[in-house]
């Protein structure tokens, strides 16, 4: 008796009856094709969230590799700005010797108006140590053009870095002389006096991040607070990490550390609606997509009910040579992940497939000056294949938990009384 067989033979037998079910040519078409599109909409499925999550991920990777390419970690900011950080040397040193911090260094914040032969524009300048390369954001790291070294002062001209939009839009390429205005300027009994500075385009940057290359501009310390008619003070300590998501516990420690007219604050909690935004779109991107695995899962319902219809003489039969209605329910279970298993395969294969295709070749442009990127990044990651693959077979699983129960309700001596 059929019954009777080893587990492992029976096994053999429902993947067989199942398999030859979903191969044999039907008497009525509109099975095989249901079938047909039961495969393709669950593989459509599968393959839309693959390539959705890629997006939402390499959006997430990139756009928080470009920030911190050119932000720091971790910031120590005054409470409220009033004259400066003037014990920044002190600090400095405090900040170093924190667990988790791999370098820390005093960075000096300004707005300017950078004057070049095409126009002039507004911009952030930011003084910086070059001789704390720890600190340095990777995108002074790897210039496009130039090097630090030029930051020093050459016959009484200090050297700039430009972002490499900014140099493009104000004219000024890499060796040129440009004139930097700084609005606030020296105080003097008629009021502020802006101050102008003549500066060397010693180096151009590049960050990927369209603000940043846009607005952005790099100088000495020294430089900075000369431009600026500064004392010898910061107003910001920037603070580098060896494991960027640590950067709150360090920040907490760093406040700590800074006194009470100090605050810090890191890169999550300074892009956190950026953050935010991305992770509610990959939820809601989810929800939405999932919706085409439940409309394949519907197909899977139809195609396995009509092939119980079908099929009702042949499962009389077998239920009459002995075979269990265990076994008469597995055969259909089967037959359902089986659609789901290839229609799984398939669109994980062909989603992989067009996301490294996609981000290979850069299928997708941007305008950066409203995206900040300047194509669509495809980064699909190993554990979202899996629970997409994981979500695809329990949904084609429960879809054919109904037409394996019918068909173990058969009455084979009804059926096949006539026949």
């Amino acid at each position: 008796m059929i019954a009777k067989k080893e587990p492992a033979i029976v096994s053999r037998f429902e993947f067989f009856v199942a398999l030859r079910y979903l191969r044999a040519k039907r008497k009525q078409a509109v099975i095989s094709v249901i079938t047909a599109i039961s495969i393709a909409g669950v593989a459509a499925g599968v393959m839309a969230l693959v390539i959705a999550l890629a997006i939402n991920n390499g959006f997430r990777s990139t756009l928080q590799k470009n920030l911190l390419g050119a932000t720091s970690h971790v910031n120590v900011l005054e409470k409220e700005p009033m004259f400066g950080i003037e014990e920044w040397r002190d600090l400095v040193a405090r900040f170093r010797s924190l667990p988790g911090v791999v370098g820390a260094a005093p960075t000096l914040y300004g707005q300017v108006l950078v004057t070049g032969p095409l126009h002039s524009k507004g911009a952030l300048i930011k003084g910086i140590d070059p001789s704390a390369p720890a600190t340095l954001p990777d995108a002074l790291r790897h210039l496009k053009e130039g090097s630090l070294d030029g930051l020093a002062d050459e016959d009484g001209t200090p050297g700039v870095i430009l972002g490499s939009r900014l140099a493009q839009e104000t004219g000024m390429p890499f060796g040129s002389r440009v004139t930097l205005l700084a609005p606030q300027g020296e105080i003097t009994p008629l009021g502020p006096v802006p101050n102008r500075q003549l500066f060397r385009v010693v180096g151009i940057f590049e960050s990927g991040f369209y603000d940043i290359d846009a607005n952005w501009a790099y100088a000495s310390l020294g430089a900075t607070q000369r431009l600026l008619g500064l004392a010898d003070v910061v107003n910001a300590i920037e603070i580098t990490v060896g494991d960027i998501y640590r950067a709150p516990e360090v920040a907490a420690a760093a406040e700590k550390a800074a006194g009470p007219e100090l605050a810090a604050t890191h890169w999550q909690e300074q892009n956190r609606q950026l953050l935010s935004a991305l992770k509610m779109e990959k939820t809601v991107t989810m929800i939405t997509i999932s919706l085409i695995v439940l409309v394949a899962a519907l197909n899977i319902l139809i195609a396995l009910v009509m092939m119980v219809m079908e099929k009702y003489r042949d499962i009389a039969v077998l239920i009459s040579m002995g075979a269990g209605r265990r076994q008469i329910r597995n055969i259909f279970l089967c037959q359902g992940l089986l659609i789901g298993v290839v229609g799984t395969a398939t669109g994980l294969t062909i989603g992989h497939a067009l996301c490294f295709l996609a981000a290979r070749y850069r299928w997708l442009r941007l305008d950066e000056s409203v995206y900040a990127l300047s194509y669509v990044p495809f980064e699909p990651h190993w554990i979202d294949a899996v629970w997409i693959a994981g979500m695809a077979l329990a949904v084609s699983f429960l879809a054919t938990l109904y037409p394996a129960r019918s068909a173990t309700r058969i009455a084979p001596a009804e059926v096949l009384r006539y026949e």
